[in-house]
């Protein structure tokens, strides 16, 4: 049966989740190379919260990601609203951080349209992915159905984030290499971590008692009320 409360571990991986994600947000200012590839620093951070996407869909259901993704928008959507408040002020006269400050929290409203605009349609896709391959497979190959439901989130983000935010502004050629290593490298980060994942996950599930299938149930993404 599933519960429409909340449980300390849920709570627990809610908060970290929008964490993630204002972080990344952050993050994504820096621009890193390691081994010949260029990405953003987001890369750290990012995939963390389809990981956890993954274990909340897993153990609680499609309700209880859809609660936690909408807290991660509402998150991120005030983060930004603050930030352009804040580069909107007039700096003191004296302080000499106006320029660094702003090139972090001075998002274009381009950028911030398609990063919130990228994160809802790639983490619902996650969701439902997960949640539909578990009730395909009775339960049944959490690794296979954690990868693969990483793999379409994570390129219907980039698919969404990167023209939307760069388009006109990169050469074709160059967007879409930057697409295929953003969603490559974000896949491949879940890969690596899948066992502390899969631990998490036996965790989790162990101690709630909790292993949600989600027969007959809406997967209106404006259902935020059905948990």
């Amino acid at each position: 049966m599933q519960r429409t409360t909340v449980s300390v571990p849920f709570m627990l991986l809610g908060i970290l989740f929008n964490v993630c994600l204002v972080a990344a947000n952050l993050l994504e200012t820096k621009v890193i190379q390691f081994a010949g590839v260029t990405a953003t620093a987001g890369l750290i951070v990012f995939p963390v919260s389809y990981i956890i996407n993954d274990c909340i869909a897993e153990v609680w259901g499609y309700k209880k990601a859809r609660l936690i993704i909408w807290s991660g928008f509402a998150s991120n959507f005030l983060v930004i609203a603050f930030a352009q408040i804040a580069t909107a002020l007039p700096a003191a006269p004296y302080w000499e951080g106006e320029e660094a400050f702003n090139f972090v929290f001075g998002l274009a409203p381009r950028i911030a349209f398609a990063s919130l605009l990228a994160f809802l349609v790639g983490s619902f896709l996650n969701a439902y992915v997960m949640s539909k391959m578990k009730l395909a497979s009775q339960g049944k190959n959490f690794s296979l159905r954690a990868v693969l439901s990483t793999l379409v989130g994570e390129s219907a983000d980039s698919l969404i984030f990167f023209p939307i935010a760069f388009g006109g502004l990169i050469p074709g050629s160059e967007l879409l290499i930057m697409i295929l290593t953003q969603a490559v490298l974000k896949s491949l980060y879940e890969v690596i971590i899948l066992p502390l994942t899969i631990c998490i996950v036996r965790y989790i599930k162990k101690v709630d008692g909790s292993d949600v299938y989600d027969k007959h149930i809406s997967y209106n993404i404006l259902h935020v009320k059905d948990i």
